[in-house]
């Protein structure tokens, strides 16, 4: 009987053993970007890799793959879809042939302050909106980064819509981007960001749009007259993960992923912003003309831009359009 008895214990330790969830699991996190490493991105992606890996006392590994190692923007979300790659920052303006709702954050003119634009892009119901329809095409988005609000550079001043009229300007390749240069009477002329440079320098265009970061980085300033504090439009980047992934992720440890995302973000606006008086100090000190729009000349290339939002309605959904004016009033 005793021996009987033992035969059970040892079983019945046995299978509870195998039905415990594994701790000692690893799970191995690819995160990929397209800025350099001393980019905010980088900085804030550092960030994250740490307190993950504190808080999760080794059982994720984050490794960091910067400036477009692992592919374009497009070919990282396609491989984030397949779960190959497990993280990365994407600008929304690259994802809208994913999902095109996500480029309302491209709108021009949306943000009146950075105090309405974080305030909207945190809040849940407009994460929820943006990001839950995502899930179904393989996409976890757990929040917004940035390079921030985009300026303008040329090689003659640019105080209203009509400066525009004529100029060829590089851009993205996003549709809505095109038509907000379209509405201006510019020419736009998709090019890629690593060609900007020679385009300007080879007068292919005359100007180009972009966060200061990059105006800065790329020394888009040395090729351009003018630069055109105006905060027209917003590069935010979108966090996201593979959603193949993430459905393997314990709650606990995806618990510790969405809150090391949030405390990120905040150091990575922070330091995009603490940047950009630097960066404004480099292209004044270079030469090049670094030039403010005022309130007023801002009112006017709202109210000529408006049309964009309109073209754009039924592209991103009336519902959400309206919920993010709503979100956005409310910090008036």
């Amino acid at each position: 009987m005793r021996k009987i008895l033992t035969l059970a214990a040892v079983i019945l330790a046995l299978s509870l053993t195998a039905c415990a969830p594994k701790t000692d699991q690893v799970y191995k996190i690819k995160f990929g970007h397209d800025m350099l490493e001393a980019s905010a991105q980088h900085i804030g992606a550092s960030k994250f890799k740490e307190l993950v890996e504190v808080a999760s006392k080794g059982r994720i590994e984050v490794t960091i793959f910067p400036n477009s190692t692992l592919g374009t923007g497009i070919e990282t979300a396609e491989m984030l879809q397949t779960g190959s790659v497990q993280a990365a920052l994407i600008p929304t303006a690259k994802l809208s042939g994913f999902y095109a709702p996500i480029q309302i954050i491209d709108l021009p003119f949306l943000f009146p302050s950075r105090e309405a634009l974080y305030g909207t892009l945190d809040s849940e119901e407009f994460k929820k909106a943006v990001f839950e329809p995502m899930e179904e095409l393989g996409f976890k988005g757990i929040n917004f980064w940035e390079s921030g609000f985009k300026q303008f550079t040329a090689n003659k001043d640019l105080k209203s819509p009509a400066d525009f009229v004529g100029q060829k300007f590089r851009v993205m390749e996003s549709p809505l981007i095109i038509a907000q240069f379209n509405t201006l009477g510019a020419n736009p002329i998709p090019i890629d960001f690593g060609e900007t440079y020679n385009a300007l320098q080879q007068k292919v265009v005359d100007g180009e749009e972009n966060p200061l970061v990059s105006i800065k980085n790329m020394k888009f300033y040395e090729v351009q007259t003018h630069v055109v504090i105006s905060n027209h439009a917003y590069l935010g980047y979108a966090f996201l993960f593979s959603n193949k992934f993430w459905k393997t992720l314990p709650k606990d440890l995806q618990t510790i992923i969405l809150d090391a995302a949030d405390q990120a973000a905040v150091l990575e606006r922070q330091t995009t912003i603490d940047s950009e008086a630097g960066y404004i100090k480099i292209i004044q000190d270079y030469g090049t003309t670094v030039s403010v729009l005022s309130d007023d000349q801002i009112a006017v290339f709202a109210t000529a831009m408006k049309p964009v939002h309109e073209q754009f309605r039924s592209v991103i959904g009336s519902d959400l359009l309206n919920k993010t004016y709503q979100i956005i009033d409310s910090f008036k």
